[in-house]
Protein backbone atom coordinates (compact mmCIF):
# COMPACT_ATOMS: atom_id res chain seq x y z
CA UNK A 1 0.00 0.00 0.00
CA UNK A 2 1.25 3.74 -0.71
CA UNK A 3 2.66 5.67 2.18
CA UNK A 4 0.92 7.88 4.50
CA UNK A 5 -0.25 11.09 3.67
CA UNK A 6 2.37 13.90 4.13
CA UNK A 7 2.28 15.66 7.58
CA UNK A 8 1.62 19.54 6.87
CA UNK A 9 2.69 21.67 9.84
CA UNK A 10 -0.46 23.17 10.84
CA UNK A 11 -1.89 25.32 13.70
CA UNK A 12 -4.66 22.51 14.44
CA UNK A 13 -6.09 19.79 12.89
CA UNK A 14 -9.40 22.06 10.84
CA UNK A 15 -6.19 23.97 8.85
CA UNK A 16 -4.76 21.12 8.37
CA UNK A 17 -7.45 19.02 6.64
CA UNK A 18 -8.44 22.13 4.80
CA UNK A 19 -4.69 22.50 3.60
CA UNK A 20 -4.87 19.19 2.57
CA UNK A 21 -8.16 19.51 0.36
CA UNK A 22 -6.87 22.20 -1.20
CA UNK A 23 -3.46 20.41 -2.25
CA UNK A 24 -5.21 17.67 -3.52
CA UNK A 25 -7.78 19.71 -5.87
CA UNK A 26 -5.92 22.83 -6.27
CA UNK A 27 -2.06 22.66 -6.14
CA UNK A 28 -0.56 21.03 -8.70
CA UNK A 29 2.31 19.49 -6.98
CA UNK A 30 1.20 18.44 -3.62
CA UNK A 31 1.20 15.37 -3.90
CA UNK A 32 0.40 12.70 -0.99
CA UNK A 33 4.20 11.33 0.07
CA UNK A 34 5.61 9.18 2.34
CA UNK A 35 5.99 10.42 6.40
CA UNK A 36 9.64 9.55 6.58
CA UNK A 37 10.79 11.44 2.94
CA UNK A 38 12.48 7.83 2.53
CA UNK A 39 11.88 7.31 -0.76
CA UNK A 40 8.30 5.27 -0.90
CA UNK A 41 5.96 5.88 -3.40
CA UNK A 42 3.37 8.61 -3.85
CA UNK A 43 -0.10 8.18 -2.63
CA UNK A 44 -1.62 10.01 -6.18
CA UNK A 45 -5.03 8.06 -6.34
CA UNK A 46 -6.79 11.32 -4.94
CA UNK A 47 -4.42 13.71 -6.65
CA UNK A 48 -5.18 15.51 -10.02
CA UNK A 49 -2.64 13.75 -11.98
CA UNK A 50 -4.28 10.56 -11.06
CA UNK A 51 -7.46 11.66 -12.55
CA UNK A 52 -5.51 12.54 -15.54
CA UNK A 53 -3.62 9.37 -15.68
CA UNK A 54 -7.19 7.84 -15.39
CA UNK A 55 -9.11 9.97 -18.00
CA UNK A 56 -6.00 9.42 -20.53
CA UNK A 57 -6.30 5.46 -19.95
CA UNK A 58 -10.08 5.83 -20.55
CA UNK A 59 -9.98 7.96 -23.90
CA UNK A 60 -6.79 5.86 -25.08
CA UNK A 61 -9.25 2.69 -24.63
CA UNK A 62 -12.26 4.07 -26.03
CA UNK A 63 -10.29 4.94 -29.37
CA UNK A 64 -8.83 1.27 -29.43
CA UNK A 65 -12.49 0.15 -29.32
CA UNK A 66 -13.24 2.71 -32.30
CA UNK A 67 -10.32 1.32 -34.26
CA UNK A 68 -13.04 -0.38 -36.75
CA UNK A 69 -14.74 3.11 -37.60
CA UNK A 70 -11.80 5.59 -37.56
CA UNK A 71 -9.42 2.49 -38.84
CA UNK A 72 -6.49 4.71 -36.32
CA UNK A 73 -3.93 1.78 -35.70
CA UNK A 74 -4.79 0.66 -32.04
CA UNK A 75 -1.12 1.40 -30.66
CA UNK A 76 -1.10 5.20 -31.55
CA UNK A 77 -3.35 5.97 -28.86
CA UNK A 78 -1.88 3.86 -26.07
CA UNK A 79 1.48 4.59 -26.82
CA UNK A 80 0.99 8.00 -26.42
CA UNK A 81 -1.09 7.10 -23.66
CA UNK A 82 1.91 5.78 -21.72
CA UNK A 83 3.93 8.53 -22.33
CA UNK A 84 1.92 11.45 -20.85
CA UNK A 85 0.79 9.02 -18.26
CA UNK A 86 4.58 8.53 -17.16
CA UNK A 87 5.37 12.04 -17.78
CA UNK A 88 2.55 13.58 -15.44
CA UNK A 89 3.98 10.94 -12.98
CA UNK A 90 7.62 11.91 -13.08
CA UNK A 91 6.36 15.36 -12.98
CA UNK A 92 5.34 15.21 -9.66
CA UNK A 93 7.44 13.08 -8.93
CA UNK A 94 10.58 15.67 -9.43
CA UNK A 95 9.51 17.96 -6.46
CA UNK A 96 10.95 15.83 -4.57
CA UNK A 97 14.31 14.48 -2.80
CA UNK A 98 16.47 12.17 -4.88
CA UNK A 99 15.51 9.19 -3.39
CA UNK A 100 11.95 9.55 -4.20
CA UNK A 101 12.46 11.37 -8.00
CA UNK A 102 14.33 8.49 -8.78
CA UNK A 103 11.16 6.03 -8.25
CA UNK A 104 9.46 6.70 -11.40
CA UNK A 105 12.47 5.45 -13.19
CA UNK A 106 13.24 2.41 -11.20
CA UNK A 107 9.33 1.45 -12.18
CA UNK A 108 9.99 2.00 -15.21
CA UNK A 109 12.50 -0.32 -16.13
CA UNK A 110 10.92 -2.72 -14.44
CA UNK A 111 7.47 -2.17 -16.82
CA UNK A 112 9.96 -2.86 -19.63
CA UNK A 113 11.40 -5.55 -18.41
CA UNK A 114 7.69 -7.30 -18.15
CA UNK A 115 6.99 -5.82 -21.90
CA UNK A 116 10.45 -6.75 -23.43
CA UNK A 117 9.73 -10.50 -22.35
CA UNK A 118 6.59 -10.55 -23.85
CA UNK A 119 7.40 -8.97 -26.90
CA UNK A 120 10.18 -11.33 -27.58
CA UNK A 121 8.12 -14.09 -26.75
CA UNK A 122 5.76 -12.83 -28.96
CA UNK A 123 7.95 -12.12 -31.78
CA UNK A 124 8.92 -15.65 -31.71
CA UNK A 125 5.76 -16.94 -32.37
CA UNK A 126 4.84 -15.21 -34.99
CA UNK A 127 8.20 -15.67 -36.66
CA UNK A 128 7.00 -19.34 -36.59
CA UNK A 129 4.02 -18.64 -37.53
CA UNK A 130 4.85 -16.40 -40.63
CA UNK A 131 7.56 -19.41 -41.88
CA UNK A 132 5.21 -21.79 -41.73
CA UNK A 133 2.18 -19.39 -43.76
CA UNK A 134 5.08 -18.73 -46.20
CA UNK A 135 6.26 -22.64 -46.30
CA UNK A 136 2.44 -22.91 -46.84
CA UNK A 137 1.87 -25.08 -43.98
CA UNK A 138 -1.54 -23.62 -43.52
CA UNK A 139 -2.60 -23.38 -47.12
CA UNK A 140 -1.66 -28.05 -47.11
CA UNK A 141 -4.14 -27.81 -44.04
CA UNK A 142 -6.96 -25.96 -45.65
CA UNK A 143 -7.17 -27.85 -48.42
CA UNK A 144 -6.87 -31.11 -46.27
CA UNK A 145 -9.76 -29.78 -44.75
CA UNK A 146 -11.89 -29.19 -47.84
CA UNK A 147 -11.09 -31.98 -49.13
CA UNK A 148 -12.46 -33.87 -46.00
CA UNK A 149 -15.52 -32.53 -46.94
CA UNK A 150 -15.84 -30.56 -43.58
CA UNK A 151 -18.41 -27.91 -44.02
CA UNK A 152 -18.32 -24.55 -42.27
CA UNK A 153 -19.65 -25.72 -39.30
CA UNK A 154 -17.58 -28.68 -38.65
CA UNK A 155 -14.54 -26.98 -39.20
CA UNK A 156 -16.11 -24.15 -36.76
CA UNK A 157 -15.83 -27.04 -33.84
CA UNK A 158 -12.21 -28.98 -35.41
CA UNK A 159 -10.57 -25.46 -35.02
CA UNK A 160 -12.41 -24.56 -31.40
CA UNK A 161 -11.72 -28.15 -29.99
CA UNK A 162 -7.90 -27.80 -31.35
CA UNK A 163 -7.50 -24.32 -29.77
CA UNK A 164 -8.65 -25.86 -26.44
CA UNK A 165 -6.41 -28.95 -26.67
CA UNK A 166 -3.48 -27.18 -27.96
CA UNK A 167 -3.34 -24.01 -25.72
CA UNK A 168 -2.22 -25.77 -21.92
CA UNK A 169 0.88 -26.60 -23.81
CA UNK A 170 1.53 -24.35 -26.74
CA UNK A 171 -0.19 -21.40 -24.35
CA UNK A 172 -3.22 -19.25 -25.16
CA UNK A 173 -1.87 -16.72 -27.75
CA UNK A 174 0.29 -18.76 -29.75
CA UNK A 175 -2.75 -21.37 -30.14
CA UNK A 176 -4.63 -18.46 -31.07
CA UNK A 177 -2.42 -17.31 -33.69
CA UNK A 178 -2.11 -20.75 -35.04
CA UNK A 179 -5.44 -21.87 -35.36
CA UNK A 180 -6.59 -18.22 -36.89
CA UNK A 181 -4.34 -18.84 -39.42
CA UNK A 182 -6.07 -21.90 -40.68
CA UNK A 183 -9.31 -20.55 -40.28
CA UNK A 184 -8.20 -17.30 -42.43
CA UNK A 185 -6.72 -19.90 -45.06
CA UNK A 186 -10.17 -21.89 -44.84
CA UNK A 187 -12.90 -19.55 -44.66
CA UNK A 188 -11.54 -17.56 -47.45
CA UNK A 189 -14.21 -14.58 -48.57
CA UNK A 190 -16.80 -15.37 -45.98
CA UNK A 191 -16.82 -12.96 -43.31
CA UNK A 192 -19.25 -14.75 -40.93
CA UNK A 193 -17.61 -18.07 -40.53
CA UNK A 194 -14.49 -16.44 -39.95
CA UNK A 195 -15.80 -14.00 -37.46
CA UNK A 196 -17.43 -16.25 -35.55
CA UNK A 197 -14.54 -18.76 -35.71
CA UNK A 198 -11.90 -16.47 -34.68
CA UNK A 199 -14.28 -15.53 -31.38
CA UNK A 200 -14.72 -19.13 -30.79
CA UNK A 201 -10.53 -19.60 -31.01
CA UNK A 202 -10.10 -16.81 -28.38
CA UNK A 203 -12.43 -18.77 -25.72
CA UNK A 204 -11.59 -21.99 -26.68
CA UNK A 205 -8.10 -20.58 -26.24
CA UNK A 206 -8.56 -18.56 -23.19
CA UNK A 207 -10.77 -21.48 -21.20
CA UNK A 208 -7.73 -24.24 -22.48
CA UNK A 209 -5.09 -21.94 -20.98
CA UNK A 210 -6.92 -22.00 -17.62
CA UNK A 211 -5.89 -25.12 -16.35
CA UNK A 212 -2.48 -25.27 -16.99
CA UNK A 213 0.28 -23.58 -15.83
CA UNK A 214 1.89 -23.32 -19.06
CA UNK A 215 -1.42 -22.30 -20.90
CA UNK A 216 -0.86 -18.42 -19.59
CA UNK A 217 0.73 -15.96 -18.35
CA UNK A 218 -1.74 -15.50 -15.30
CA UNK A 219 -1.46 -19.39 -14.43
CA UNK A 220 1.93 -19.07 -14.77
CA UNK A 221 2.19 -16.10 -12.53
CA UNK A 222 0.05 -17.99 -10.05
CA UNK A 223 1.96 -21.26 -9.64
CA UNK A 224 5.40 -19.21 -8.97
CA UNK A 225 4.28 -17.05 -6.75
CA UNK A 226 2.99 -20.07 -4.79
CA UNK A 227 6.73 -21.18 -5.12
CA UNK A 228 8.36 -18.32 -4.07
CA UNK A 229 5.99 -17.73 -0.89
CA UNK A 230 6.32 -21.36 -0.27
CA UNK A 231 2.62 -20.77 0.52
CA UNK A 232 2.07 -24.83 -1.07
CA UNK A 233 -1.78 -23.93 -1.84
CA UNK A 234 -1.28 -24.64 -5.45
CA UNK A 235 0.76 -27.31 -7.10
CA UNK A 236 1.25 -28.64 -10.54
CA UNK A 237 -1.57 -31.16 -10.44
CA UNK A 238 -3.83 -28.97 -8.59
CA UNK A 239 -4.32 -26.57 -11.73
CA UNK A 240 -6.21 -29.86 -13.92
CA UNK A 241 -9.24 -29.69 -11.50
CA UNK A 242 -10.45 -26.54 -13.08
CA UNK A 243 -10.38 -28.58 -16.44
CA UNK A 244 -14.06 -29.68 -16.31
CA UNK A 245 -15.37 -25.52 -15.66
CA UNK A 246 -13.00 -24.44 -18.58
CA UNK A 247 -14.36 -26.67 -20.79
CA UNK A 248 -17.85 -25.92 -19.96
CA UNK A 249 -16.79 -21.86 -19.80
CA UNK A 250 -15.64 -22.86 -24.70
CA UNK A 251 -18.57 -25.45 -24.82
CA UNK A 252 -22.15 -23.41 -24.04
CA UNK A 253 -21.00 -20.31 -26.13
CA UNK A 254 -19.71 -22.57 -28.98
CA UNK A 255 -22.95 -23.93 -28.91
CA UNK A 256 -24.65 -21.39 -29.32
CA UNK A 257 -22.72 -20.04 -31.59
CA UNK A 258 -22.64 -22.79 -33.61
CA UNK A 259 -25.92 -22.64 -34.88
CA UNK A 260 -25.63 -19.22 -36.73
CA UNK A 261 -22.55 -20.66 -38.75
CA UNK A 262 -23.41 -21.28 -42.18
CA UNK A 263 -23.56 -24.69 -42.90
CA UNK A 264 -22.11 -24.46 -46.16
CA UNK A 265 -18.87 -25.97 -47.96
CA UNK A 266 -16.26 -23.59 -48.25
CA UNK A 267 -15.64 -22.50 -52.05
CA UNK A 268 -12.09 -23.96 -53.97
CA UNK A 269 -9.21 -25.54 -52.71
CA UNK A 270 -10.43 -28.99 -53.57
CA UNK A 271 -7.35 -30.03 -55.14
CA UNK A 272 -3.98 -30.85 -52.79
CA UNK A 273 -1.35 -28.37 -52.21
CA UNK A 274 2.01 -29.25 -51.59
CA UNK A 275 3.78 -27.98 -48.65
CA UNK A 276 7.52 -25.94 -49.59
CA UNK A 277 10.60 -27.99 -48.95
CA UNK A 278 11.51 -27.51 -45.15
CA UNK A 279 8.02 -27.01 -44.03
CA UNK A 280 7.66 -30.39 -41.53
CA UNK A 281 10.87 -29.49 -40.21
CA UNK A 282 10.10 -26.13 -39.41
CA UNK A 283 6.85 -27.38 -37.65
CA UNK A 284 9.44 -29.70 -35.58
CA UNK A 285 10.85 -27.09 -34.70
CA UNK A 286 8.35 -24.84 -33.89
CA UNK A 287 7.38 -28.00 -31.53
CA UNK A 288 10.76 -27.96 -30.14
CA UNK A 289 11.14 -24.65 -29.24
CA UNK A 290 8.08 -25.14 -27.23
CA UNK A 291 9.44 -27.70 -25.43
CA UNK A 292 12.30 -25.54 -24.70
CA UNK A 293 10.66 -22.52 -23.41
CA UNK A 294 8.60 -25.05 -21.02
CA UNK A 295 12.09 -26.98 -20.01
CA UNK A 296 13.85 -24.07 -19.50
CA UNK A 297 11.41 -22.59 -17.13
CA UNK A 298 10.52 -25.86 -15.39
CA UNK A 299 14.00 -27.10 -14.69
CA UNK A 300 16.02 -24.22 -14.97
CA UNK A 301 14.04 -21.83 -13.27
CA UNK A 302 14.33 -19.47 -16.62
CA UNK A 303 11.96 -17.36 -17.68
CA UNK A 304 10.35 -18.92 -20.77
CA UNK A 305 11.41 -16.19 -23.11
CA UNK A 306 14.98 -17.62 -23.50
CA UNK A 307 13.84 -20.81 -24.53
CA UNK A 308 11.64 -19.28 -26.77
CA UNK A 309 14.40 -16.89 -28.32
CA UNK A 310 17.09 -20.22 -28.02
CA UNK A 311 13.88 -21.61 -30.14
CA UNK A 312 14.59 -18.82 -33.07
CA UNK A 313 17.83 -20.12 -33.08
CA UNK A 314 16.60 -23.43 -34.31
CA UNK A 315 14.66 -22.13 -37.51
CA UNK A 316 17.80 -19.25 -37.78
CA UNK A 317 20.13 -22.23 -38.40
CA UNK A 318 17.70 -24.39 -40.47
CA UNK A 319 16.88 -21.27 -42.61
CA UNK A 320 21.04 -20.63 -43.38
CA UNK A 321 20.49 -24.20 -44.35
CA UNK A 322 17.63 -24.35 -46.40
CA UNK A 323 19.74 -20.86 -47.97
CA UNK A 324 22.40 -22.60 -48.57
CA UNK A 325 21.17 -25.86 -50.56
CA UNK A 326 18.29 -24.09 -53.04
CA UNK A 327 20.66 -24.71 -56.00
CA UNK A 328 20.41 -28.48 -55.04
CA UNK A 329 17.12 -28.60 -55.30
CA UNK A 330 16.20 -26.23 -58.23
CA UNK A 331 18.54 -29.05 -60.36
CA UNK A 332 16.69 -31.71 -58.67
CA UNK A 333 13.01 -30.21 -59.22
CA UNK A 334 14.37 -29.34 -62.96
CA UNK A 335 15.07 -33.02 -63.50
CA UNK A 336 11.84 -34.54 -61.46
CA UNK A 337 8.26 -35.28 -63.57
CA UNK A 338 5.81 -33.07 -62.04
CA UNK A 339 4.36 -36.38 -60.74
CA UNK A 340 7.50 -36.94 -58.69
CA UNK A 341 7.82 -33.08 -57.86
CA UNK A 342 4.08 -33.55 -55.93
CA UNK A 343 4.96 -36.66 -54.46
CA UNK A 344 7.79 -35.50 -52.91
CA UNK A 345 6.23 -32.53 -51.34
CA UNK A 346 8.90 -30.17 -53.47
CA UNK A 347 6.41 -28.77 -56.25
CA UNK A 348 7.03 -25.06 -55.97
CA UNK A 349 9.46 -25.14 -53.10
CA UNK A 350 12.69 -23.80 -54.72
CA UNK A 351 12.55 -20.24 -53.35
CA UNK A 352 15.31 -19.29 -50.59
CA UNK A 353 13.94 -18.98 -47.22
CA UNK A 354 14.86 -15.67 -45.64
CA UNK A 355 14.69 -15.86 -41.63
CA UNK A 356 14.78 -12.34 -41.04
CA UNK A 357 12.12 -11.60 -43.81
CA UNK A 358 9.72 -13.39 -41.77
CA UNK A 359 10.92 -11.79 -38.52
CA UNK A 360 9.48 -8.78 -40.47
CA UNK A 361 6.51 -9.59 -41.21
CA UNK A 362 5.47 -9.58 -37.67
CA UNK A 363 2.75 -7.72 -36.56
CA UNK A 364 4.12 -4.71 -34.97
CA UNK A 365 1.08 -2.97 -34.47
CA UNK A 366 0.19 -5.42 -31.77
CA UNK A 367 3.46 -5.81 -30.22
CA UNK A 368 3.29 -1.58 -29.98
CA UNK A 369 -0.38 -2.08 -29.05
CA UNK A 370 0.86 -4.90 -25.71
CA UNK A 371 3.85 -1.51 -25.09
CA UNK A 372 1.19 0.98 -24.44
CA UNK A 373 -0.93 -1.28 -22.28
CA UNK A 374 2.01 -2.68 -20.09
CA UNK A 375 3.12 0.60 -19.37
CA UNK A 376 -0.26 2.81 -18.98
CA UNK A 377 -1.59 -0.16 -16.49
CA UNK A 378 2.09 0.05 -15.11
CA UNK A 379 1.57 3.53 -14.89
CA UNK A 380 -1.88 3.00 -12.93
CA UNK A 381 -0.54 0.58 -10.59
CA UNK A 382 2.45 2.62 -9.71
CA UNK A 383 -0.39 5.86 -9.05
CA UNK A 384 -2.05 2.96 -6.53
CA UNK A 385 -5.04 2.35 -8.14
CA UNK A 386 -4.27 -1.36 -8.74
CA UNK A 387 -3.86 -1.26 -4.55
CA UNK A 388 -7.07 0.65 -4.43
CA UNK A 389 -8.99 -1.07 -6.13
CA UNK A 390 -7.51 -5.03 -4.39
CA UNK A 391 -8.07 -3.30 -0.79
CA UNK A 392 -11.40 -2.60 -1.61
CA UNK A 393 -12.18 -5.82 -3.38
CA UNK A 394 -10.87 -8.26 -0.65
CA UNK A 395 -11.86 -6.50 2.32
CA UNK A 396 -15.21 -5.28 1.48
CA UNK A 397 -16.87 -7.73 -1.07
CA UNK A 398 -14.80 -10.72 0.48
CA UNK A 399 -13.16 -13.61 -1.79
CA UNK A 400 -16.04 -14.75 -3.92
CA UNK A 401 -17.45 -11.57 -5.27
CA UNK A 402 -14.20 -9.88 -5.54
CA UNK A 403 -12.73 -13.47 -7.83
CA UNK A 404 -15.48 -12.85 -9.90
CA UNK A 405 -15.03 -9.84 -10.80
CA UNK A 406 -11.59 -9.88 -11.62
CA UNK A 407 -12.48 -12.05 -14.29
CA UNK A 408 -15.00 -8.72 -15.16
CA UNK A 409 -11.94 -6.69 -14.93
CA UNK A 410 -9.29 -8.63 -16.86
CA UNK A 411 -11.64 -8.07 -19.60
CA UNK A 412 -11.69 -4.29 -19.40
CA UNK A 413 -7.86 -3.42 -18.62
CA UNK A 414 -5.95 -6.83 -19.42
CA UNK A 415 -5.78 -9.96 -16.46
CA UNK A 416 -1.74 -9.39 -16.30
CA UNK A 417 -1.66 -6.43 -14.66
CA UNK A 418 -4.90 -7.48 -12.20
CA UNK A 419 -3.53 -10.67 -11.50
CA UNK A 420 -0.08 -9.05 -10.47
CA UNK A 421 -2.18 -6.83 -8.01
CA UNK A 422 -4.14 -9.56 -6.71
CA UNK A 423 -0.94 -11.46 -5.90
CA UNK A 424 0.74 -8.24 -4.00
CA UNK A 425 -1.98 -8.54 -2.06
CA UNK A 426 -1.66 -11.99 -1.44
CA UNK A 427 -5.34 -12.35 0.37
CA UNK A 428 -5.94 -15.12 2.73
CA UNK A 429 -7.64 -17.50 0.67
CA UNK A 430 -8.58 -21.23 0.10
CA UNK A 431 -7.52 -23.44 -2.46
CA UNK A 432 -10.70 -23.40 -4.05
CA UNK A 433 -10.61 -19.48 -4.03
CA UNK A 434 -7.11 -19.41 -5.37
CA UNK A 435 -8.57 -21.76 -7.99
CA UNK A 436 -11.27 -19.40 -8.78
CA UNK A 437 -9.49 -16.35 -9.56
CA UNK A 438 -7.15 -18.29 -11.48
CA UNK A 439 -9.96 -19.43 -13.39
CA UNK A 440 -11.80 -16.40 -14.08
CA UNK A 441 -8.57 -13.97 -14.79
CA UNK A 442 -7.93 -16.22 -17.57
CA UNK A 443 -11.35 -16.83 -19.22
CA UNK A 444 -12.71 -13.53 -17.77
CA UNK A 445 -10.70 -11.78 -20.60
CA UNK A 446 -12.79 -13.55 -23.46
CA UNK A 447 -15.61 -11.20 -22.34
CA UNK A 448 -14.21 -8.69 -25.14
CA UNK A 449 -11.93 -8.73 -27.51
CA UNK A 450 -9.24 -6.30 -26.04
CA UNK A 451 -9.66 -8.90 -22.68
CA UNK A 452 -6.93 -11.00 -23.78
CA UNK A 453 -3.66 -11.44 -25.57
CA UNK A 454 -5.41 -13.82 -27.98
CA UNK A 455 -7.97 -11.24 -28.51
CA UNK A 456 -5.73 -8.20 -29.16
CA UNK A 457 -3.34 -10.66 -31.73
CA UNK A 458 -5.98 -11.87 -33.74
CA UNK A 459 -7.30 -8.40 -34.09
CA UNK A 460 -3.85 -7.76 -35.84
CA UNK A 461 -4.23 -10.83 -37.76
CA UNK A 462 -7.55 -10.98 -38.64
CA UNK A 463 -7.97 -7.63 -38.97
CA UNK A 464 -11.15 -6.45 -40.95
CA UNK A 465 -13.03 -10.03 -39.70
CA UNK A 466 -12.25 -9.93 -36.34
CA UNK A 467 -12.99 -7.08 -34.81
CA UNK A 468 -13.78 -5.15 -31.03
CA UNK A 469 -17.64 -4.90 -31.98
CA UNK A 470 -17.94 -8.26 -33.77
CA UNK A 471 -16.77 -10.05 -30.95
CA UNK A 472 -19.25 -7.53 -28.44
CA UNK A 473 -22.25 -9.10 -29.99
CA UNK A 474 -21.80 -12.50 -28.51
CA UNK A 475 -20.35 -10.56 -25.05
CA UNK A 476 -24.04 -11.83 -23.38
CA UNK A 477 -23.08 -14.88 -24.52
CA UNK A 478 -20.07 -15.29 -23.63
CA UNK A 479 -21.11 -14.00 -20.35
CA UNK A 480 -23.27 -17.54 -20.33
CA UNK A 481 -20.61 -19.36 -19.93
CA UNK A 482 -18.39 -17.59 -17.86
CA UNK A 483 -20.95 -17.96 -14.96
CA UNK A 484 -21.44 -21.66 -15.64
CA UNK A 485 -18.14 -22.04 -15.47
CA UNK A 486 -18.00 -20.34 -11.99
CA UNK A 487 -21.14 -22.47 -11.42
CA UNK A 488 -19.38 -25.73 -12.00
CA UNK A 489 -15.94 -25.23 -10.15
CA UNK A 490 -17.77 -24.62 -7.53
CA UNK A 491 -19.44 -28.16 -7.72
CA UNK A 492 -17.04 -29.89 -8.60
CA UNK A 493 -14.40 -28.39 -6.39
CA UNK A 494 -16.34 -27.96 -3.28
CA UNK A 495 -14.13 -29.79 -1.12
CA UNK A 496 -10.94 -27.05 -1.72
CA UNK A 497 -12.77 -24.42 -0.54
Amino acid sequence: MAASPLEYPTVNRYVSQFVLLISLFVAPFAAFAAGDGGGERLDLTRHWVGYTALAIFVVAYVLVMLEEFTHLRKSKPVILAAGLIWALVALVYQQYPEAVASLPEKAIRHNLLEYAELMLFLLVAMTYINAMDERKVFEALRTWLVRMGFSFRKLFWITGLLAFLISPVADNLTTALLMCAVVLAVGGSNQKFISLACINIVVAANAGGAFSPFGDITTLMVWQKMIETHQGVLDFAAFFKLFLPALVNWVIPAAIMALVVPNAQPAGGGEAVSMKRGARRIIVFFLLTIATAVSFHSYLGLPPVIGMLTGLAYLQFFGFYLKKTVHRERRRSAAQTQEEQERDGQMGDVVAFDVFTRVARAEWDTLLFFYGVVLCVGGLGFIGYLSLASEVMYLDWGPTSANVAVGVLSAIVDNIPVMFAVLTMMPDMSMGHWLLVTLTAGVGGSLLSIGSAAGVALMGLARGHYTFFGHLKWTPVIALGYGASILVHFWVNAGSF
